[in-house]
Order: structure tokens, then sequence, then C-alpha cells
């Protein structure tokens, strides 16, 4: 596996101690393609992730957060009551997958539907109110606060 050196990039940047780990966790081959899936962009600070899951129902379906990923799991739980048809064809997999999402921070799962073989996955940035951009009033040596004032030249 290739190794980067990153210290450049750091030098420059404050808070990004936690980008060698993940691109440490980026896998060297390729991912697997079951099931397929759309990473939208719905907003400003709203994403959806749509993953193509037809012949799973709602109870064969697990959704998890964990640290900064997202995990969504499925597998069909077969009763051994039921007789499972004889097939000519099959062309709807049923297997069971695992799908591993790197989340950013401050990204949540805001809410999750199953809808015509469709899963849908709603995501949304909440930047705590401490971390937003603010405004720092600047003072003068004697702790009143200096305007600043635009002449023309």
């Amino acid at each position: 596996m290739r190794r980067y050196d990153l210290s450049p990039l750091f030098r420059s940047t404050v808070g990004f101690d936690h980008l060698a780990r993940v691109l440490d966790n980026i896998p060297g081959e390729q991912a697997p393609g079951y099931p397929p899936y759309n990473i939208e962009k719905t907003g400003e600070d709203s994403y959806r992730v749509t993953m193509a899951v037809a012949g799973f129902g709602e109870n064969d379906i697990d959704i998890k957060t964990q640290e900064n990923k997202l995990v969504i799991t499925g597998r069909v739980e077969k009763s051994k009551d039921d007789e499972s048809p004889a097939f000519l064809h099959r062309g709807i997999a049923e297997r069971a997958f695992e799908r591993t999402f790197s989340l950013a921070d401050h990204v949540k799962v805001a809410a999750a539907s199953l809808e015509n073989g469709l899963l849908h996955v709603e995501l949304a940035r909440e930047v705590p109110e401490a971390m937003k951009p603010r405004t720092i009033a600047i003072t003068n040596g004697k702790g009143k606060t200096a305007k600043i004032e635009k002449k023309a030249a």
C-alpha cells in the first residue's frame, strides 16, 4: 500500500489531524457493487443516500451510526416453514450485504424510509452553535472598541 507524507498539509491547517486516519481506512481494492446506491446533495447542509434493496423489507434492514460511520446491513430471514419456490431464473438477489459510509463531522442521520424497493437515508449536517463563525470586536488598548473608517483617496 502506498504511504503519503502529509506533513506539509498539516503545517497550514488546524484540526485536520484525523485526515491521516481517514486516508488509512480507504480500501486499496474496489468496493463491492451490491447493492447499488446513489449519494445526492439535496440542500446546502442535507444529503440523501439512496440504495436499491429489492426484496428486502423494513425488518430486514438495519441502519446504525458509530463514530463517523453509517453502516447499513441487510439480511433476509427465511423461516424453515416456508416452502421455497422453484425458480427458473432468479435475478433479484436477496443476499446479505453491509455497506459502510464515512460521515463528515456533525453529519447525522435525520430519517430513513423504504419505498418501492429503494431505501432512502436522509442526512443533515448540524454544526453546533459554538462551532459556527462569529464576529470578534477589536478593541484598542484602553478597552474601547476601535472604529474603522473608510476615506476616499
